[in-house]
């Protein structure tokens, strides 16, 4: 019965990180995108900060079970960028830069939480919150299709690009078998573990930013 609470507590804070994680994440790509010359992310509604124009149902449910998912694709025309290639790249890395961005404000949303005795939920959705932008971030950058990486592996490496539209659904098949296939759980162990790391490295690094720039407060 406690580990059935417990369970069910712990989905009261990653909804709504969750929701608002990946909004703002798909929302970064649509605005960066349309910042660069594209109507198409506003003619497809997802220059919006409504959950529903960018939440995918199933890709919402995995991440609940699973703690990976997806949310609905930007459509973007590259043809509209003045340089396809580095249009494409900036409005790739908007992302996780979002989800970075989102993990530096809710760490110090957090701190404040503790020096000024705000309520425990706030506490507990802001540390979601940066867990939860610090693996949206890692796992996108991933440079595999169509994680956000591989735009930005392909502006740095062109031959990657080549490489991509000759095997990318291969690679792009043999990645999500690693992921979900009992007998390469080994693999998917490896990436979990390391972006464990990354988590709790930043979360020390910001928390010790935090004490140093404003432990008068606490």
């Amino acid at each position: 019965m406690l580990n059935f609470l417990a369970r069910y507590s712990e989905y009261l804070y990653l909804l709504p990180a969750i929701i608002v994680s990946l909004t703002l994440h798909e929302f970064a790509h649509a605005w960066i995108a349309a910042r660069l010359g594209d109507p198409t992310p506003k003619e497809t509604g997802r220059l919006s900060l409504n959950p529903l124009r960018h939440i995918d149902p199933f890709g919402f449910i995995v991440m609940l079970l699973a703690r990976f998912g997806w949310a609905k694709p930007v459509q973007v025309n590259p043809l509209y960028f003045k340089n396809p290639r580095k249009g494409m790249m900036i409005t790739a890395l908007a992302g996780p830069i979002m989800n970075l961005a989102l993990c530096l404000i809710s760490s110090l949303l957090m701190f404040f939480s503790i020096a000024f005795g705000w309520p425990d939920f706030l506490y507990y959705f802001f540390v979601y919150m940066v867990y939860l932008n610090v693996a949206l971030a890692v796992f996108n950058l991933i440079p595999v299709h169509p994680l956000d990486g591989s735009r930005v592996m392909t502006y740095f490496f062109p031959r990657y690009a080549n490489f991509m539209m000759r095997y990318g659904q291969y690679v792009q098949i043999a990645f999500i078998l690693l992921l979900v296939l009992p007998e390469f759980f080994s693999v998917f162990d490896i990436i979990s573990n390391l972006i464990s790391m990354v988590q709790v490295g930043t979360m020390r690094g910001l928390l010790n930013l935090w004490i140093l720039l404003f432990g008068f407060m606490l």
